[in-house]
């Protein structure tokens, strides 16, 4: 009876022994079958080393022998680079983070390339970002970020080569100076606001008395012009007046001639003559008018004799 009891004894064991291989065993070969996602890698190993990357879709492996060691996401990752505080160039402590967009270019060298890629990247690019703002002052920080962002970004693709990983870009979220720098800075800028203002103010006054006087200046330019129009026209209507009354004077003087040509023509001058002398001598009987003779006036006959119209008419 004690060895029929030793003997199920035994036989419980070897069943509970052989049914929990059984299970190993199963799993195994259930977990021999792999299903890669879309954008991921899985990196196999043959006892212990590396042996294939699995792409994408169904794969068998081979139970025992060959284990996934890595599984590495293909898709693009951005990876949070945390605050560091940094000195620039004219000894200012700023604390600056950023953020880095990175991707698994090779799976195989991400996973036996690096420890953990994604922080090696994290320190090479903090260590980046302090270097290059040592070089640089305080304001140049804020301005020249894209150029900071390319040096992190040139650094880390000469890096990332070896690790396996590609890095897209390196943005800086932030660069933070001291409360006292700030304040600083602050009033910095409200100074240069109240400049540019006063600056624009008076170039606006300027520009204002600029045009106001170039108006004054075109309305003179204008005035002279049109006094100057108006000179010239009547300098013009002189003349003209002056050539009409030269051109009347010619006619009548023609007209004259002729008339004395003509017979009796001289009797009918001294006619003309002596009534115009009559009326002009009239006018010398004001009271308020005095005339210096050179003559005696009341001879008209000697007068017309010196003319030289009395010879023509006893001719």
């Amino acid at each position: 009876m004690e060895f029929l009891a030793g003997f199920d004894i035994l036989g419980s064991f070897n069943f509970i022994f052989w049914g929990f291989v059984f299970m190993i065993f199963v799993k195994k070969f259930i977990g021999a079958i792999n299903f890669v996602p879309t954008k991921t890698a899985y990196v196999v190993e043959r006892l212990g080393k590396y042996h294939r990357t699995l792409e994408p879709g169904l794969h068998a492996l081979i139970p025992f022998i060959e284990a996934v060691a890595y599984k590495q996401t293909e898709k693009e990752e951005s990876v949070e680079v945390m605050p560091q505080e940094c000195f620039t160039k004219d000894n200012v402590q700023v604390e600056v983070d950023g953020i880095m967009y990175i991707r698994v270019d090779s799976p195989r060298k991400a996973s036996y390339g690096v420890t953990d890629y994604r922080e090696a990247a994290i320190q090479l690019a903090q260590t980046t970002i302090r270097s290059v703002i040592g070089t640089m002052e305080l304001d140049r920080t804020f301005e020249e970020r894209d150029i900071m962002s390319a040096r992190v970004v040139e650094v880390l693709s000469e890096a990332g080569s070896a690790w396996g990983i590609q890095v897209h870009r390196y943005e800086i979220r932030s660069i933070v100076p001291p409360a006292s720098v700030t304040d600083s800075m602050e009033k910095q800028v409200s100074a240069e606001r109240k400049r540019r203002a006063i600056i624009a103010e008076s170039e606006g006054k300027m520009i204002s008395q600029i045009n106001r006087s170039e108006g004054v200046k075109a309305e003179m330019i204008n005035k002279s012009e049109g006094e100057k129009q108006r000179r010239i026209n009547e300098a013009e209507g002189k003349a003209q007046a002056i050539l009409a009354i030269a051109d009347a004077t010619a006619v009548s003087i023609a007209q004259v001639g002729e008339a004395i040509a003509r017979e009796n023509g001289t009797e009918s001058i001294r006619l003309q003559l002596a009534k115009r002398y009559l009326t002009q001598f009239g006018l010398l009987a004001k009271g308020e008018t005095r005339v210096l003779l050179p003559a005696d006036l009341s001879q008209l006959e000697d007068l017309l004799a010196s003319a030289g119209l009395e010879t023509n008419s006893k001719n």
